[in-house]
């Protein structure tokens, strides 16, 4: 009998093949050809919802400007108020959530990047009877605090795919950059990347909403180690920094990243970056906002209440013909 961690692991690496391929393969036409990704169509005829998305983003971070794009569009198809907040503090984030549950919501998504925070505020929605579903951070805190389901990825296994790739790529030492201290998810990756890495890993933290400091701290990291051949950013605005801060630094290093956006895009074909892994924020917002009002209204649960996997998948530069226009729109 397959263990949890073995069947969680291998559902996310089916989930890394099947995205690959949808990355790679030439297939038929993508149903996003149809369509520029903005709020379009006819809504249902369905009562209307009012949801929120509380998030932990920091200042900047594009990222989660992708994941509202798919929550809008799915809003505006659901019938639904979509409601926006973020504080990457943990205290302010669980009092926006308070704030949302004041206003009687009809459902709330959520990330739980700094879970312990949550926990409390979460009970309340539950007892207030207003349906949650995490999102993106946290996964295994989901189901705990009450929540429908948790859409995302599998962040040790993402960090696996990248220690296992630079392996392959012959990568003695690498540096993985935490943006935000004390967040489980981004913790988890670069535990991900040291567990299948055989040379050395060091983690440098970094405020992730200050880019002249993150930047720096990068830049001082490679100037005293040159042993460090790879960089490893959590995140795409962070890639951009790290870039910048090889050059200046004179490295070798590879960058290779999580997440996606137009620029990385761009340096994945400059060959500025190795690879990206993508895990779909768009699903991600998507996917959180439909299954709420499926609930609502047809008391449906994706996946059976187990984790939906949006990622990871391992981007390269043979991809981006056709990612490119994706991201342009701000959709990948």
């Amino acid at each position: 009998m397959l263990t949890t961690r073995t069947a969680r692991t291998a559902a996310a690496l089916v989930a890394v093949i099947a995205l690959a391929a949808g990355c790679s393969g030439s297939g038929g036409k993508d149903s996003e050809d149809t369509s520029d990704g903005a709020q379009g169509g006819k809504a249902v005829d369905t009562p209307r919802l009012k949801i929120a998305m509380i998030t932990h983003s920091g200042e900047g971070d594009t990222f989660w400007d992708i994941v509202q794009k798919g929550a809008k569009q799915a809003a505006a198809k659901d019938n639904v108020d979509f409601l926006y907040s973020n504080d990457k503090e943990a205290k302010g984030q669980a009092e926006l959530v308070q704030a949302a549950i004041d206003k009687k919501v009809d459902g709330i998504v959520v990330t739980l990047a700094k879970p312990e925070a949550m926990e409390a505020v979460l009970k309340k929605a539950e007892q207030a009877g207003i349906p949650v579903v995490s999102i993106n951070s946290g996964s295994e805190f989901s189901a705990k605090f009450g929540a429908l389901s948790h859409i995302g990825q599998d962040e040790s296994v993402a960090g696996e795919a990248v220690g296992t790739q630079l392996g392959k790529e012959g990568r003695k030492k690498v540096l993985c950059v935490i943006h935000e201290q004390g967040n489980v998810s981004l913790e988890q990756r670069c535990a991900g990347v040291k567990k299948t890495f055989d040379g050395d890993v060091e983690n440098l933290n970094v405020d992730g909403t200050n880019a002249p400091s993150s930047q720096s701290s990068i830049e001082a990291k490679l100037q005293a180690d040159p042993s460090i051949d790879a960089v490893v950013a959590l995140g795409a605005p962070i890639a951009a920094l790290a870039v910048k801060a090889k050059d200046d630094a004179d490295s070798k290093a590879e960058i290779a990243t999580f997440d996606l956006n137009a620029e990385v895009v761009r340096r994945l074909k400059a060959k500025e970056v190795g690879f990206a892994v993508d895990q779909q924020p768009y699903l991600q917002g998507y996917l959180a906002v439909d299954e709420l009002w499926l609930y609502r209204t047809n008391a449906n649960v994706l996946g059976g209440g187990k984790p939906v996997l949006t990622g990871p998948a391992l981007v390269t530069g043979k991809d981006v013909p056709r990612l490119e226009k994706y991201t342009a729109r701000g959709t990948r």
